[in-house]
């Protein structure tokens, strides 16, 4: 393995110094000579245009990126080293347009569809969950993908103030309804919370996507969730989407629209410790909010979920 693509060690250069990468990765952009060398690109994407309360996502890949010099080289939980099994890179970030929706949706499908090209799987830090959007636009153009999803809510909303269809509250329905994700090959663990009405939740039985309560994830344990999950997901291509507010507000206060009662920040990692085997052609974590964020401690667990993502893609 070439030593272009390690991180920088902790034992060379102390982790407060340096200009921060993801994980210590190198930057290797578009048009950087090594670009084409890059197996899987960690992408940050900046944005938080579908946000309907409380914004701040935007930010999230910065604070994600320095809490990130704090992840290692070994998994020593699955002793995975992925620096070592696969050319890792630090992309850097796809640049939004925060004053127009529809051209960033754009913007973002184009560089991840140039990204596919090239051979690139994409691990994102977001950005609101509308960011997950115009990336299946990309993964999904020749076929429809499975997909595991780890949120507090599904997603799944027809629109929002009159009929607005893109938001962060809508990206999953868009996604069915434009032939990018297969309904029967989609799981969505850890759905809580007062709710608006029961339309997302019909639209979901409808077209035969599988919703797991979060009282279904405690009452049942987690193993055998993610043994349903994985069978629902099969042998085909998948996406993984890690919403940060999957995670009980507890252990990730940093996030726009906390809900109580999930998991804690042990089982958040285990859970993406139990996708090793799926054919992941992408993956994100999104909506950490480092302005709600206490102590950076909402950007270290989703950095730690990154890494964790990481492991099981490789």
């Amino acid at each position: 393995m070439s030593t272009d693509f390690q991180p920088v060690s902790g034992m060379d250069l102390p982790r407060f110094a340096g200009v921060p990468t993801f994980m210590r990765l190198p930057h290797v952009p578009p048009g950087h000579e090594k670009y084409a060398e890059v197996e899987i690109g960690i992408v940050g994407l900046p944005w938080d245009g579908g946000t309907t309360n409380r914004p701040g996502a935007r930010h999230g890949p910065r604070a994600l990126r320095d809490a990130s010099t704090m992840i290692r080289a070994m998994n020593a939980a699955t002793g995975v080293e992925p620096f070592v099994r696969r050319r890792c890179a630090d992309l850097g970030d796809v640049g939004p347009n925060p004053a127009d929706l529809m051209d960033t949706l754009e913007r973002v499908t184009a560089y991840y569809t140039d990204l596919a090209a090239a051979g690139i799987r994409p691990l994102t830090a977001g950005g609101d969950h509308l960011s997950s959007l115009p990336i299946l636009r990309a993964l999904a153009k020749d076929r429809p993908l499975g997909m595991v999803h780890f949120d507090a809510h599904t997603d799944l909303y027809r629109g929002y103030f009159g009929g607005t269809k893109y938001t962060h509250g809508t990206p999953f329905r868009r996604a069915v309804e434009e032939g990018l994700l297969d309904p029967k090959r989609v799981v969505q663990i850890g759905i809580r919370g007062t709710a608006y009405d029961m339309e997302d939740r019909d639209f979901a039985k409808a077209h035969g996507i599988r919703v797991i309560p979060i009282e279904e994830c405690v009452d049942r344990g987690w193993g055998d969730v993610m043994d349903e999950a994985m069978e629902i997901a099969g042998e085909g291509p998948t996406y993984v989407s890690y919403d940060i507010d999957f995670v009980d507000p507890a252990f990730a206060p940093g996030t726009g629209t906390p809900e109580i009662g999930g998991p804690n920040s042990l089982d958040a990692q285990r859970v993406v410790r139990r996708l090793a085997g799926l054919d992941i052609v992408g993956a994100d974590v999104v909506e950490v909010s480092p302005p709600f964020d206490q102590g950076g401690a909402t950007a270290w667990l989703g950095a730690s979920i990154l890494f964790e993502l990481l492991c099981v893609m490789v």
